[in-house]
């Protein structure tokens, strides 16, 4: 499952037509959005990351400047990490336990400008700090610290992390974008500069070809697509949902589209 901000309300959707049609899966991988709403899916949790995407974004509005001058983040970390999980929509760290699935979550190591995929079974602390790591955003979200090693958000090097599963001996593997098949990202990679992120030169060489990097993912996805060796779950059209869109009627649109994409592809398979 790759990221995409709030563009993965799409995501929501699909997952909650997975559970519903009791579907479950020996591994699951997912990246920034696509790691935080992984996690309801091998919790079981039907409907609790539309929730937390959508009501709770209309209710606590999570998104904006405000946040910066005290998180330097643009998003409300501490609502989403702490007080949502442990009070307002709890996370069922039990049910996560005992599952099946072996769920994985990317982020991006800032010391060596790689990907690291991270699984956590048992420590309720550590996985929510992954989950952040995951989806925490450059230059707009802080580092954070996994293990001691500064992480950013897993998109920047890893964002549709197939060859991952492939690695781990998974030959049928079902892919959700928050793209719609063509999609390429037309801006063209500039060079980071040094008094960026000026600890990290490996992170400003990851960041400085981002864009190459994921629109040659892109196009891998879609060669193995057409090769048969991959399932895809993607919008079937542009999106006009924005990576922190906060039009809850466009995410609502968006969520279902998901699930409708997701029920015609149960219906095919």
């Amino acid at each position: 499952m790759e990221g995409g901000g709030m563009r993965g309300v799409f995501t929501c959707g699909v997952l909650d037509a997975f559970l519903d049609a009791n579907i479950s899966f020996p591994y699951v991988v997912g990246v920034s959005a696509g790691a935080c709403n992984g996690l309801s899916f091998v919790s079981r949790q039907r409907g609790r990351a539309r929730t937390s995407n959508i009501e709770m974004l209309r209710d606590y509005k999570y998104i904006g400047l405000r946040f910066l001058p005290r998180q330097h983040s643009i998003l409300d970390q501490e609502f989403l990490f702490n007080e949502m999980p442990a009070k307002l929509l709890p996370y069922d760290y039990e049910a996560y336990r005992n599952s099946s699935t072996r769920f994985e979550m990317v982020t991006t190591d800032c010391l060596t400008g790689k990907a690291c995929y991270l699984h956590e079974p048992t420590n309720p602390d550590r996985l929510v700090k992954i989950a952040r790591a995951s989806s925490s955003l450059p230059y707009v979200c802080p580092v954070v610290f996994v293990d001691r090693i500064p992480m950013l958000d897993g998109g920047i090097v890893d964002s549709i992390p197939v060859l991952r599963a492939q690695e781990q001996g998974f030959r049928q593997n079902v892919v959700v974008l928050t793209r719609n098949r063509g999609y390429r990202k037309t801006e063209r990679d500039i060079r980071v500069p040094r008094f960026i992120y000026n600890r990290f030169p490996h992170l400003r060489e990851a960041l400085s070809q981002r864009c190459s990097v994921y629109n040659e993912q892109l196009q891998m996805v879609e060669r193995l697509e057409d090769e048969g060796s991959i399932y895809v779950i993607r919008p079937e059209r542009p999106l006009s949902v924005g990576r922190m869109e906060r039009n809850i009627n466009k995410l609502i649109a968006l969520y279902d589209e998901g699930y409708v994409c997701a029920q015609a592809f149960l219906n095919k398979v």
